[in-house]
């Protein structure tokens, strides 16, 4: 059942992507052109996201524990430290020159287009040096408070969920 699930959300999400747009390289451009073409119509489909995420989350984390897993997986870091304006400004950049987001991208390789593929081609490394540079750099990277920040955090009683072993955190 968690796979089907995984697959409908898995559905329901790249078609929202590609019905709103959000796969069209030209069209999210537009977006950000704007003292030429642009299209704020990009800007609606964000703020429902947002709206979507903002009463979503409040709702499913009323609820005991999750269906699917032994606990909600919500980042514990709320600081504004260099990794995070740093990823934010590489994802801001790519977003601009190549009109394309993962989530835009993902969809879109059913397209066969070479400029999709290059682009998930071009995520893929990005993902193994940033891997890397996390791994092979020491300390200097790390978040203030450690690995500790990016447990997940438990909610309520979770005796409807999985039975067995909790998985051991993982040292990314």
């Amino acid at each position: 059942m968690r796979l089907i699930s995984v697959y409908l959300i898995g559905l329901i999400f790249g078609v929202g992507i590609s019905v709103s747009g959000m796969a069209n390289p030209e069209k999210v451009l537009n977006f950000f052109d704007f003292f030429g073409t642009w299209d704020p119509s990009l800007a609606f489909v964000m703020g429902g996201a947002v709206v979507v995420a903002f009463f979503g989350y409040r709702f499913v984390l009323k609820r005991e524990g999750p269906t699917f897993d032994h606990i909600f997986h919500v980042p514990q870091n709320r600081s504004i430290d260099l990794k995070l304006v740093g990823g934010s400004a590489v994802f801001g950049i790519g977003w601009g020159l190549s009109g394309f987001c993962p989530g835009g991208a993902l969809p879109a390789l059913g397209t066969g287009r070479w400029e999709v593929i290059l682009f998930t081609v071009a995520l893929i490394g990005g993902m193994g040096v940033a891997r890397y540079i996390n791994t092979h750099t020491g300390k200097r990277f790390q978040t203030p408070g450690g690995p500790a920040l990016h447990q997940p955090a438990a909610h309520g009683p979770i005796d409807h969920a999985p039975k067995g072993p909790m998985p051991e955190p993982t040292q990314d």
